[in-house]
């Protein structure tokens, strides 16, 4: 991994830049509960679709403020959604504040939070129409988001290797078998597969029952592709003369294909998962954008982004309700340079 990096680093910049900030990501997602200055569900019902908070250093009158503050803002058009500045009022923003106790990592109770104001309220991206604040959401969010495709492509993946190492090295008609089924699969377009299978479940299940529904849905529909490229590397593979030797000493089938075969198609797969991911996180947000997805009140970037469908009073005054979008964006293009630098990196060519 370190040898990796450091050619990723020499050769590609901007995919180790890329690499970072995955790994950034989904560090905020993991540590959602003790970066989040508030409960994802916390709903402020004084506070809807409130914009942005300023963090200052330097007050109205020009003064420098060590501690960060934010000034308290108040609602005086709920109509318009029209906020105005108590300049009289500041709320310096306190780190490791005292707050609302709650599970970190699933493991220990804590009431402390990352940061935070003893009044007044923080908002880094704003609300939303309930009053909830988008970046503990978004952070929350992308639990649901970054997990899927992590999870989603290991089973596709699994499924993949499994199939067309298999296919490819018995062949015969075991190989036209498994290759017929891999064409019915690629044969339909997969937005609409996705929504067929999705269709055809309840939809009033809970949101965990969801999260593993779209899980298999996703891995189901990305599987074929790889599976087919992996059948014709382990064609090619398995004529080799240190494949042949194995043979000649006898290894079991399995033992070739496992530790002989499979990891010879390394160099092509770890970059083809890292161009597979935005795909499933694409997915699961198409799903839950369309409302087949996670529900509320468990916020995922697709179902967050659902409020400014249609809804051009959302998108005209409150454009924030869109920094979900900036996220899946800020993602999908991430893996994609990082999958083009690790494309470059693990050539045999560049060695």
């Amino acid at each position: 991994m370190k040898i990796i990096l450091k050619r990723l680093k020499k050769r590609n910049k901007l995919s180790y830049i890329s690499f970072w900030i995955i790994i950034f990501l989904y560090l905020s997602a993991l540590l959602a509960d003790l970066i989040s200055p508030y409960p994802y569900n916390k709903q402020f019902r004084d506070y809807p679709l409130c914009p942005p908070t300023r963090i200052h250093f330097f007050d109205y009158n020009r003064k420098f403020h060590l501690r960060p503050f934010v000034y308290e803002i108040r609602l005086v058009n709920p109509a318009l959604n029209k906020y105005e500045i108590v300049k009289e009022k500041k709320c310096p923003i306190y780190f490791l504040v005292k707050g609302e106790r709650r599970k970190i990592l699933g493991l220990f109770y804590s009431d402390r939070y990352l940061f935070g104001t003893k009044e007044g309220k923080v908002f880094l991206f704003g609300t939303d129409i309930h009053g909830r604040d988008i970046f503990t959401r978004i952070l929350y969010g992308a639990r649901i988001s970054l997990s899927i495709g992590i999870i989603g492509v290991s089973i596709s993946f699994f499924l993949g290797f499994l199939i067309g190492g298999i296919s490819g090295y018995f062949g015969g008609k075991i190989d036209n078998f498994l290759m017929r089924l891999v064409e019915i699969f690629m044969m339909f377009p997969s937005f609409y597969l996705m929504l067929s299978l999705r269709a055809v479940f309840p939809l009033n299940l809970s949101s965990f029952q969801i999260y593993l529904l779209i899980v298999i849905i996703l891995s189901l529909i990305g599987w074929a592709g790889l599976a087919r490229i992996i059948r014709g590397m382990v064609l090619s593979i398995k004529e080799e003369e240190y494949i042949l030797a194995a043979r000649a000493l006898g290894l079991s089938t399995f033992r070739i294909i496992f530790k002989h075969i499979i990891p010879n198609t390394f160099s092509y797969t770890i970059t083809a998962i890292t161009l597979s991911i935005p795909g499933y996180i694409l997915g699961e947000s198409a799903l839950s954008l369309l409302g087949l997805g996670i529900q509320e009140p468990y916020p995922s970037w697709g179902n967050m982004l659902s409020v400014c469908v249609g809804n051009l009073r959302v998108l005209s005054n409150a454009p924030w309700m869109l920094t979900p979008g900036f996220f899946i964006f800020l993602t999908i293009i991430c893996f994609n340079f990082l999958g083009d630098g690790l494309r470059d990196v693990l050539d045999p060519k560049n060695w």
